[in-house]
């Protein structure tokens, strides 16, 4: 799939080029005429698809809300049971748990605990994560969301098939805190503190080729930084992180093809393009040609290969990597971890000038990315139950 302003205006109902969304429809007032990609970056995370520019949004669209969510027939005993109150930890630290999902922007969180934490929201229900925060939050830059926020991220606690899960929602960003990149304590610290047996990050990303439709999932052990701009020159315990990649074990599951079965149910609230329903790509470990690749730009796919992303990997995001380099520095101790990144947006067509073609991939992202994060946390599901 290419996306063209001609796609835009069929699956979006617009194409920014010629029509911009009201201003009143931008979480990041400085979105709606960037002067640089570092604003429509912060848009994507900080879009709440259930604020009142979120509803804007959605007015001016042909994009849904998760007030269209179907409910998720599950397999009999296997089903997310939602904890009444989420479990807590001694000394403010997360509580102990089999597994541990992480998860980033606003959107991601409420498709997140739509599916695995049943009548709990990540932004209007979940309980604050504060602990350590004022000298965490010392290397962290002014105006990133979670000095914003005063807060390290949220979380709630589920069961699914007998394993006890945290649930995460992160305030911390490797994009958006700073160059000391304190992303690399939160990941430490709530590791520390969960001491998981599986780790799962999950969200949106941007797909890489044009093979890959809205909604597809990538299921990677494999990840790899990208960086060509604020950290090109970060060094990590003396070694630069710049192209470092990472790998984990490859986690079982004999539950990926019920998963593909479940996603079906909200599969028509993405793009009417798709020729297809998702599909769920499982990457080897060591396969590092198809990593999940995490860059320190707003990088995207883009038919003219801009940002020399092709061969690096299958999807671009901006965070990943940090898991896989805490990870690499705990050792043996480093539980397993897999990246369940779905595809937000395709690649897209180079016209018009670089502005406008990231405005169109964040465009597509407000208006499906809730809805293909319903399909990766469903993937993240089939991991922890299967």
């Amino acid at each position: 799939m290419i996306v063209d302003r001609k796609w835009m205006e069929r699956n979006v109902g617009f194409d920014p080029v010629t029509r911009s969304a009201p201003r009143d429809a931008f979480a990041v007032r400085a979105a709606a005429a960037p002067t640089n990609l570092d604003d429509v970056r912060r848009e994507i995370i900080e879009f709440d698809s259930e604020a009142p520019h979120g509803r804007s949004f959605l007015a001016f669209t042909k994009a849904t809300g998760l007030s269209r969510f179907t409910e998720i027939s599950w397999p009999k005993g296997k089903e997310p049971k939602t904890d009444k109150t989420a479990r807590k930890g001694q000394g403010g630290r997360l509580p102990n748990a089999d597994v541990l999902v992480v998860t980033w922007t606003v959107d991601e969180g409420h498709a997140l605990s739509r599916v695995l934490t049943p009548g709990k929201d990540s932004r209007d229900d979940y309980r604050p994560y504060t602990r350590n925060f004022a000298a965490i939050a010392k290397k962290m830059q002014p105006g990133c969301p979670a000095r914003n926020a005063g807060r390290l991220g949220t979380y709630w606690t589920t069961t699914i098939a007998g394993k006890r899960v945290v649930v995460f929602k992160s305030d911390s960003h490797m994009s958006q805190d700073g160059p000391q990149l304190p992303n690399i304590d939160v990941w430490a610290q709530i590791i520390d503190d969960v001491q998981p047996a599986l780790v799962l990050t999950t969200g949106t990303a941007g797909g890489i080729g044009k093979q890959f439709e809205v909604g597809d999932v990538i299921v990677s052990p494999v990840v790899r930084f990208d960086c060509t701009a604020t950290f090109k020159n970060k060094k990590i315990d003396g070694q630069l992180i710049a192209h470092e990649s990472f790998t984990s074990a490859a986690v079982k599951s004999t539950l990926l093809p019920t998963a593909r079965k479940l996603i079906k149910a909200n599969s028509g609230q993405l793009p009417q393009d798709n020729t297809r329903e998702p599909k769920i790509v499982r990457i080897a470990p060591n396969d590092v040609n198809h990593a999940v690749v995490t860059t320190d730009f707003f990088g995207f796919d883009i038919s003219d290969n801009h940002f020399h992303l092709r061969g690096l990997g299958d999807v671009c995001e901006m965070g990943d990597a940090v898991l896989g380099l805490v990870a690499s520095r705990m050792g043996s101790a480093a539980p397993k971890w897999i990246a369940v990144r779905n595809v937000s947006d395709p690649q897209i067509k180079a016209e018009g000038t670089l502005k406008a073609q990231a405005q169109r991939a964040a465009d597509i992202y407000k208006a499906f990315g809730r809805w293909s994060s319903v399909c990766s946390a469903i993937v993240c599901w089939a991991l922890i139950a299967g």
